[in-house]
């Protein structure tokens, strides 16, 4: 395997390739962080993963849910970092109920977390991360 350079190929590894619960859980942390080194992902980018799905249950649970109704305006930073399609997206599954507007702004605080260009591809595969690590949303995953 090709050394990979991105949090985010790190995290779509462990979602492809074990159960939500292993990842999704600190404590299988030290065992994943050896498989993971060993499947040629640097250490650094794997620190950082696990990192981000603890920053991602924090804020998840300390978030202050927006009113419904609310109307997202996204910074400047935002806007360029993240581009019309991805806002587009975004924008699209809350009409479809299927982010709500705290989950919206869980991904739009991962998104700007992660330090690689973000296109349609990484907003998606961090909507499905954010949307994993939710209660309730196994329709939406559907």
């Amino acid at each position: 395997m090709n050394i990979k350079e991105s949090v985010l190929d790190v995290l779509m590894y462990l979602y492809e390739n074990y159960v939500e619960q292993e990842f999704a859980d600190a404590s299988n942390y030290d065992a994943l962080r050896v498989e993971l080194m060993g499947a040629g992902f640097p250490e650094e980018e794997v620190n950082h993963a696990f990192s981000w799905l603890n920053d991602l249950a924090e804020r998840r649970d300390n978030l202050v849910n927006p009113a419904s109704g609310s109307i997202r305006l996204y910074s400047n930073i935002e806007r360029a970092r993240i581009g019309a399609e991805g806002q587009g997206f975004l924008l699209y599954l809350e009409q479809l109920g299927l982010l709500g507007p705290q989950g919206r702004e869980l991904v739009i605080d991962r998104l700007m977390s992660i330090d690689d260009e973000i296109d349609l591809e990484r907003v998606k595969w961090v909507v499905l991360l954010v949307l994993i690590n939710q209660p309730g949303a196994e329709d939406a995953l559907a």
